[in-house]
This record gives structure tokens, C-alpha cells and sequence, in this order.
């Protein structure tokens, strides 16, 4: 069914930053067909829906998340990455069977709709990942992933694979999964970060992306322990080492790079790598704070990413676009992250992440439908600028203002109600695998 939302104020994101009021979007074939003011068409097919008042806005775009985790959301909290991960979340991580993936894909992708996302870069567990993308693929949501790939010695036994059975698994799910229901799943190879992989692993990830021509997306520098440690194995530091081996590129998502040297943020500059900035679970997990504003300004391409839901411990963009343009201000002052930067980071910078910016990332004739509609009526959100709409979406909303979600020309949220998966029926399930995750797993 075609699709035309009318007279809206239209944040477009197109080169020249249009915004545009009382304007409209005509959506067919799950494509942006045209935009404008005062779109007049007929058919049996077309179905009308009145945006007066409100923000219609490219969908936001997460450039590094763990569906997998969801399901342990409040039960890792006070502790630092690495420890984080030992005690808590690769135990947890371990207990997946499919059914419970699936439950804590599906809460996350419900969460994500109703926050106004549309698209994310994901990272699983080292098993069953179809469950994720089945979900994706039964949602709606546009999906590119992959499992995590673990085959370091010392990695847990609950989820360490051999080089061998990592490659064949993520090459079989690459097979069947990468491209289908029109491009709007694709996989990710994910290598998990250095301390979890061979270097026999991350050469052969580096060859097959390029080969099969998908993205690579990993973690790197989040973390001051882990980056000693790094050093004290490989000898180099984590982006430096990555850059060796072939991991760096316009095809490569990094997500974190709290503590990049002088060197790597010239690499990662030089080779149009893309890094994910993830303040909240940055702060959480005491990590630090990335020097995002001199990475911009250097011209390296900067995502925003809620990582995990038990290091966070939510998955709403408006939460870090909050924090993206506030946390850098002591530091470089009260214009360094000003709300057209943070926007952009939120949408076409996410869209980069995913070798998507041709198809997501704003509003423009030919791209994919990929929609947000936003109300900025309600008090916490009022009064404002009627000439600056930006900064009530990056300081003021919350996602609770989002009212209509369109992925792929679909409407997957109509007036604040999701439409292909039932809240309460999520919700139950998540509660019920936690639980019995947690009740056998060794805290």
C-alpha cells in the first residue's frame, strides 16, 4: 500500500539540510517517490496520513548494538568492561538457547521502533543468531548483523568455537541471510574484539569481507585495561593492530575508540573508517569519553550506538543524542557538538555505519522509505523556536514523542502503537527467559 504523509515539518537531511514546513512525503514501493508541498495523487492503493504539527524525520540509525543482550538488562550494573563481561554477561551470554535470542530480539527491536529507530548494527552471541534475524525479518526492522566470532584460548568454554567452526558458521549465515526481503537484512562479519580472536581469525575476516563485500564490525579501545592488555599480547595498540591486519576501511564499523593514540586517529582519518560513539554505556561501565569532537573535525565519520542494554541501560537514540551533545561541552566548549552534528550522527552517520547512506540516512526522492514522526507538542517539550527545530529534537524529546515509524515504506508504529509485535507479549516472554537464564547461571 502506498503511503502519503501530509503537511508535516520535513527535517530532511539532504546535502543542503532542508527543513521544511508544512510539506509532504509520498512513500510507493517502500521508497521516498516524492516530497514536497502540496502533493496531490489518487489511487485505491493510497493511504493518507495527517502529520500536521508534527516532525517527520529521517529514522534514527543505531551503529553498534547487542540484541542478544537485552534479556540482561538491570543485572550488570558496578563493575568495568572486563569484568563486566567475565562475571556477567558472557555467562549470560552462554545460557542463550533460540528461544530466549529470539525473546530478546524481539524486546529489542520493540524498543527500538518505539524510540524512533529504524535500522541497527548488531553484534550476537556466538550461537544462533537466525533467532535475531528471523526477528528482524517478522518486525520489520532494517537489520544488518552478525554473530560474535570467539575462537581465543582463553575465552569462556560456554562460548569459545574453534577458528574453523567460526568462519563456516558466519559464512552460512551469510548465505542465508545477507541481502534477502529486498536488502533489508545483511550480515556483518563480528569479530568481538582483540582479546577474544585469533589472529589467524581476524586475517581471515579481513580477506572475506572483502571478498564477499560485507562489513566488519568489532570493539576497539573502549576501555584502559583492555587496551594495556592489548598491548601487552600483540604489541601494538587495538586500532593500530586492526589497521595491520586489514580490519580498518570505509567497510568497518569500530565501535567505542575511547582511547585512541595520535597515530590511530590518523589511521582511522586516513582509511575512512567508521567509529560508534556510545556515551551512555561509556559512562556506565566507567570507560571514559571519546574524543568525538576532534574526531569530526579530523573528518572521520562518527556514529551513535546504545551498545547493550545491561551497560546502558536503555536503547532510546534521544537518550544519546542527549549525551553526545553535552558530554564534550566542558571540555571543547558550548558550540563543539551542536544539535545539527548530533542529528547527523544519529541518521546519516548510522547509515554510513551500515554501508547504507545511498539508500537511509535522510529524506530524499529514490531513497528507501525509512521514516520517524515525532511530536513536539507535549510540555516537556514546549515552548520552542519555531525557527530551530533541531534543538528540541536533540535536547527536549524523548521517545515516548514518537508517534508513527515507517521501515521500508511499512508502517511498524501508527499513533504510538506497534504494529508488528505485541508489547505485552514481548515483554512476558522476555521476562520469562531472564528468569530462567539467570536462575541457572553462576553469578
Amino acid at each position: 500500500m502506498d503511503l502519503l504523509l501530509t503537511n508535516g515539518l520535513i527535517v530532511t537531511m539532504n546535502r543542503e539540510r532542508e527543513v521544511l514546513a508544512e510539506a509532504d512525503v509520498l512513500i510507493q514501493d517502500g521508497r521516498i517517490a516524492r516530497l514536497g508541498r502540496n502533493i496531490r495523487t489518487r489511487g485505491a492503493g493510497l493511504r493518507v496520513l495527517d502529520v500536521t504539527g508534527k516532525v517527520v524525520l529521517p529514522g534514527f540509525i543505531h551503529g553498534h548494538l547487542h540484541a542478544c543482550q537485552t534479556l540482561f538488562r538491570n543485572r550488570a550494573d558496578g563493575l568495568e568492561l572486563l569484568d563486566w563481561l567475565r562475571e556477567r554477561i558472557w555467562p549470560f551470554e552462554a545460557g542463550h538457547d533460540a528461544d530466549s535470542l529470539r525473546a530478546s530480539a524481539d524486546l529489542t527491536f520493540a524498543e527500538l521502533i518505539r524510540s524512533g529507530a529504524t535500522a541497527a548494527l548488531d553484534m550476537g552471541t556466538v550461537r544462533h543468531y537466525d533467532a535475531v534475524f528471523e526477528s528482524a525479518r517478522d518486525c520489520g526492522f532494517r537489520l544488518t548483523g552478525g554473530k560474535a566470532m570467539m575462537d581465543a584460548p582463553d575465552v569462556p568454554t560456554g562460548l569459545h568455537e574453534s577458528t574453523e567452526a567460526s568462519l563456516a558458521e558466519s559464512l552460512a549465515l551469510l548465505e542465508r541471510w545477507h541481502g534477502t526481503h529486498g536488502g533489508r537484512l545483511r550480515y556483518a562479519f563480528a569479530p568481538r574484539f582483540v582479546l577474544s580472536c585469533t589472529e589467524k581469525l581476524l586475517k581471515e575476516v579481513a580477506r572475506l569481507s572483502r571478498e564477499k563485500g560485507v562489513r566488519i564490525h568489532t570493539h576497539a579501545s573502549e576501555n584502559r585495561t583492555e587496551c594495556d592488555v592489548v598491548r601487552e599480547r600483540v604489541g601494538r595498540d587495538n586500532i593500530a593492530y586492526f589497521h595491520e591486519l586489514g580490519l580498518t576501511g570505509p567497510h568497518v564499523t569500530l565501535a567505542h575508540c575511547v582511547w585512541p593514540t595520535e597515530e590511530e586517529r590518523g589511521l582511522l582519518r586516513d582509511s575512512r573508517t567508521v567509529v560508534c560513539h556510545c556515551p551512555g554505556s561509556n559512562l556506565k561501565l566507567a570507560s571514559g569519553i571519546a574524543p568525538v569532537p576532534e574526531l569530526l573535525d579530523a573528518g572521520v565519520t562518527v556514529c551513535l550506538g546504545a551498545d547493550g542494554a545491561p551497560c546502558n541501560n536503555n536503547l532510546d537514540m534521544f537518550v544519546e543524542m542527549r549525551l553526545a551533545a553535552l558530554l564534550h561541552k566542558p571540555r571543547v566548549g558550548p558550540r563543539g557538538m551542536p544539535p545539527e552534528r548530533v542529528l547527523e550522527m544519529a541518521t546519516l552517520g548510522g547509515a554510513r555505519a551500515l554501508g547504507l547512506e545511498a539508500e537511509v540516512g535522510s529524506l530524499e526522492e529514490g531513497k528507501r522509505a525509512d521514516i520517524t514522526v515525532v511530536d513536539l507538542s507535549e510540555l516537556h517539550t514546549t515552548p520552542s523556536d519555531p525557527r530551530d527545530v533541531l534543538s528540541p529534537l536533540v535536547y527536549s524529546a524523548q521517545s515516548r514523542d514518537v508517534v508513527h515509524v515507517v521501515i521500508d515504506g511499512k508502517l511498524v508504529l501508527k499513533d504510538r502503537v506497534l504494529r508488528t509485535l505485541d508489547a505485552a507479549s514481548v515483554a512476558s516472554s522476555a521476562r520469562q527467559h531472564a528468569g530462567r537464564i539467570a536462575s541457572r547461571t553462576r553469578r
